[in-house]
């Protein structure tokens, strides 16, 4: 690299580019989404540790993607939201690094642990009678810290991948935050590898999980059919239900984002996108499960009777 060459300090994220008068209303439009997110998931976990009827493998891992949702939207909106009353749009290069290393690994372990939740169902549907022996604590427990660990480490290959080219410009993001494939354009040399490895990991990490959900999903649904009680079809259809929602909203929105050509979409387009999945998805999960699932309504109105008969 030149002498004359320099190393970027500070990034401007330019946003969604629109009137300040907008800007305000896009504040406070975020801030309500966002406070939606975190209460939403805060009650969800707050109630699976509260009640005790819930403390089963199925809510344990519903406990950790709530715990998922509220810090991947964590690690982007805030500095949004700071960003949208500021004139001055910038973030120092490091934050920025660690903002990307954040949400990658935040976005792979929602991934991950949507497989480990189809997975449990599967076994709790086709395999009732060795349910508890397959699902122990102990499995469990495994299983959800395998997706955090994965998921840090597989991010921690991206960041060193980035780390090793120089970055002397230009000094701005065409996002709200600084999302990977707008990081490399920051460098001043050929990101081709970064770029290969970025598309193999979303293949690996989206495309796979991806078909081993549907096949889990296939063998429940024929287990399904083979039940003789209609209410226990209807139940399993249910909790089954609101899995699938979560999964085809993050799953889509992540494969479009990541792995459809890029001519196809314009920026803008992508910066819409990328709000869908690390704001809008965080804050429909909960709703998804709690309006489509019997038992944390009923947790939710045996709190609420407790609270008001105090």
């Amino acid at each position: 690299m030149g002498s004359n060459q320099t190393w970027i300090t500070e990034v401007i994220l330019l946003g969604f580019q629109v009137d300040p008068k907008l800007e305000l209303f896009l504040f406070g439009f975020f801030l309500l989404f966002y406070s939606l997110t975190l209460m939403g998931n805060g009650m969800v976990l707050g109630l699976i540790c509260w009640d005790s009827t819930l403390h089963t493998p199925m809510y344990f891992f519903l406990s950790n993607l709530a715990i998922v949702d509220m810090s991947y939207a964590s690690s982007i909106v805030p500095k949004m939201l700071a960003n949208l009353t500021m004139q001055k749009k910038t973030i120092s290069f490091a934050p920025c690094l660690l903002q990307t290393f954040l949400y990658l690994a935040l976005a792979v372990t929602e991934c991950t642990s949507l497989v480990v939740m189809s997975y449990d169902r599967y076994v709790a549907i086709c395999h009732p009678l060795h349910y508890a022996v397959i699902m122990s604590w102990r499995v469990c427990t495994i299983l959800a810290a395998t997706c955090w660990i994965f998921s840090f480490l597989l991010a921690l290959v991206h960041i060193t991948l980035i780390l090793r080219l120089p970055f002397c410009g230009p000094q701005t993001i065409d996002h709200f935050f600084c999302q990977i494939m707008s990081v490399f354009k920051l460098a001043c040399a050929d990101t081709r590898l970064n770029q290969t490895v970025l598309f193999v990991g979303s293949v690996f990490v989206l495309v796979g999980p991806l078909c081993l959900v549907l096949v889990s999903y296939t063998c429940i649904l024929f287990a399904i059919l083979r039940i003789q009680s209609s209410e226990s079809q209807r139940k399993a259809f249910s909790t089954c239900s609101s899995h699938l929602c979560v999964v085809g909203l993050f799953f889509g929105s992540a494969i479009v984002m990541y792995m459809a050509p890029k001519s196809r979409h314009s920026q803008e387009q992508r910066k819409i996108l990328s709000l869908f999945y690390s704001l809008f998805n965080p804050m429909l999960n909960p709703l998804i499960y709690s309006l489509r699932n019997a038992e944390v309504k009923g947790a939710l109105r045996r709190f609420l009777r407790k609270k008001t008969s105090v």
